[in-house]
């Protein structure tokens, strides 16, 4: 009998994704969102390129801060579910000691980078700002290199963000409070082919 995915009956348990994900082979990342087990395509060049330029710029303007890469977090209602996010902005120190998976707790900002497999769409653009805003992170950042457009997602309330700001490569992105940062994204152009 296959298991059925349902918001009421997950694939497996929290417990038994994670097993499954420290067994799983280095070339496979997985995640574990609304109760199924997805698979999260390595990143190609450009991919890792979008967030070493985000990093950068937030070592510049946020030195306090570290925004790490490929971090897994415990996100979703109940924080039943294991996202590993592109990048997510933390206080300098706040994962020390923590293993795989960290509660989100102080984290200001979750980064997703849009990546050129069929299941991004839904992925990016609306599972993980889900379960982000479910898990209380006050900034959700998408750089979506198949729309050229950053999209900067606040005030989570009630398991969605309430404010959406999208604006095309090119433009000036304010991201606001806890972080406030002003990103000039015209850099972002050379990464989308």
């Amino acid at each position: 009998m296959t298991p059925r995915t349902t918001e009421h009956r997950p694939q497996m348990s929290v417990e038994d994704f994670e097993e499954l994900e420290r067994r799983a082979p280095e070339t496979v990342w997985l995640e574990f969102i609304n109760g199924k087990v997805v698979v999260k395509p390595m990143p190609d060049g450009n991919h890792s390129e979008i967030v070493a330029w985000l990093q950068r710029l937030c070592m510049q303007h946020c030195p306090d801060m570290w925004l790490h890469a490929e971090r897994g977090l415990q996100t979703e209602r109940y924080r039943k579910g294991r996202a590993r996010a592109d990048g997510v902005l933390v206080p300098r120190g706040a994962f020390k000691g923590h293993g795989e998976w960290s509660e989100t707790g102080a984290v200001l900002m979750a980064v997703e980078v849009t990546s050129w497999d069929a299941d991004t769409a839904r992925r990016d653009r609306v599972d993980k700002p889900d379960g982000y805003a479910a898990a209380g992170i006050p900034v959700y950042l998408l750089i979506d290199r198949d729309d050229c457009s950053v999209t900067v997602f606040t005030h989570p309330e009630g398991g969605r963000y309430r404010q959406q700001v999208n604006k095309p490569f090119g433009s000036t992105v304010e991201i606001p409070a806890p972080v406030n940062l002003a990103l000039d994204t015209e850099p972002l152009k050379e990464f989308v082919d």
